[in-house]
């Protein structure tokens, strides 16, 4: 029996200090998965502590691949002899095998990947990943267990993705380098993680063009070799602290993260009035004497607003002024988290619609979430984690902040029947009336004097 662990957070005031942030989680294991197609050792420095690292690295091993792990260091090589098939134990534990099937492809021809996993954010299908490599000369077949696919050779393609899937421009990428010909991805995301890892392809020895309206060139190479890279540093980790610290009204200075990782994200807690120190050792936020303003805030794909960020930033808004909303426009199921601020006294209402204007055909799942800013929290597995970390830190005893709910709150009597979003807009607009919101229009948010929150 595998028991949880326990966390347990005692408050202890502001916090203050500096703290310096490792290579991204996002990014690590992608690495990792890219070195197995070089000729030589390849490492990878400031590389995080997470059990993302472990599970990879036992992947690789299970492949033929030779993993060391030292510290902040990871090296790997491939091995004389290479296993095409990721061993069902990996099954569900994260979303690295469907990776896996275009370096299988060149280094043996075929290969098998389980299910994947990851975070019960969402829906993530691998349809994007099995028909890029359809595209490419790849036979796939789909079956209850996982992924088969072979192919004699990978050919070059023209690909264009129906949405800019992280994921999906990763696996292109990596089978687009030693495939036959030239690849070209249309609708390509373009997250920071995704070109730090087309960087390490090319330090291997890949052809990558990178062009501004979301497409990425590769022109097939005979053989990659070894590579070193020093990972860039998290930015949902340095969010984070610069979040926490925002909450605790504290001042956390941040290293190891560039500022070209945060723009949005600065940009975003300056609009809600956080202070910002910034020079190419650290950031640093703190909030103004009077405390942060509400805001409207829409999670979109790179340079928008990253859906990862929106956890602490949920908490942040509970110790905001006034309303705020959250709109999340990528994974559908993204709000889990909510129930468990609730538990520790905070006013969320979540909506399974959007009360904006739509952004994408998301199903009718709860992706839109308001909260009423308060002042102190009362406490009673990782991203639900993560908000009760940043929601423990503010814990009173006996203190509710005399919070509201935000469909009840200054609601006339006969407004009692009205549905959940027409109440959530009309208090909008009482919360801001010198901003009109219409129910419909896209992209015009309380507070954001119509701009997209995004911009």
């Amino acid at each position: 029996m595998i028991e949880d662990k326990v966390w347990l957070i005692e408050p202890s005031g502001p916090l203050r200090g500096d703290v310096e942030v490792r290579g991204s989680k996002n990014g690590v294991s992608k690495h990792m998965v890219a070195a197995m197609l070089g000729t030589g050792e390849s490492s990878i420095h400031n590389a995080p502590e997470v059990g993302e690292v472990g599970i990879t690295a036992a992947m690789l091993e299970a492949l033929g691949i030779h993993v060391k792990i030292n510290e902040q260091e990871i090296r790997i090589e491939k091995g004389k002899e290479i296993r095409p098939q990721v061993p069902h134990a990996f099954s569900g534990l994260n979303r690295i095998p469907i990776l896996m099937l275009g370096p299988l492809l060149h280094l043996a021809g075929e290969a098998f990947v389980p299910l994947v996993g990851g975070d019960p954010i969402g829906r993530r299908p691998v349809n994007f990943h099995v028909e890029a490599l359809r595209s490419m000369g790849a036979e796939v077949e789909v079956g209850e267990d996982g992924i088969y696919a072979k192919a004699t050779r990978l050919r070059g393609a023209r690909i264009e993705l129906p949405y800019p899937s992280v994921g999906a421009t990763e696996t292109i990428l990596m089978s687009a380098v030693l495939a036959e010909g030239k690849t070209v991805i249309k609708n390509a995301a373009m997250e920071p993680e995704v070109v730090e890892l087309a960087l390490f392809l090319q330090r291997m020895g890949a052809r990558i063009e990178l062009s501004p309206d979301r497409r990425i060139v590769i022109e097939g190479v005979p053989e990659l070799h070894g590579a070193q890279t020093w990972l860039s540093g998290d930015r949902i980790e340095a969010f984070s602290y610069l979040a926490a610290g925002l909450i605790t009204r504290g001042e956390v200075r941040v290293h190891g993260c560039p500022q070209d990782r945060l723009v949005t994200a600065i940009t975003t807690l300056a609009r809600m009035g956080a202070q910002f120190e910034i020079n190419d050792d650290y950031i640093c936020a703190t909030a103004p004497p009077e405390g942060l303003r509400s805001a409207a805030v829409q999670t979109d794909t790179h340079p928008g607003f990253m859906t990862d960020w929106q956890t602490p930033l949920m908490v942040l808004f509970t110790q905001s002024q006034g309303m705020s909303v959250l709109h999340e426009t990528v994974f559908e199921n993204r709000l889990v988290y909510v129930p468990a601020l609730q538990e520790m006294g905070c006013e969320i209402e979540v909506f399974d619609q959007c009360l904006g204007g739509p952004r994408l055909p998301l199903p009718r799942h709860q992706r839109q979430a308001l909260g009423r800013g308060a002042r102190g929290v009362q406490a009673t597995r990782r991203r639900r984690d993560a908000a009760r970390h940043q929601g423990g830190l503010l814990r009173r005893a006996g203190r509710r902040g005399g919070r509201r709910h935000v469909t009840t709150a200054r609601r006339p009597a006969h407004r009692a029947g009205l549905p959940p979003a027409v109440r959530a807009v009309r208090l909008a607009r009482s919360e801001y009336p010198q901003r009109r919101v219409k129910a419909g229009e896209p992209g015009v948010w309380p507070g954001s004097a119509g701009r997209r929150p995004s911009e």
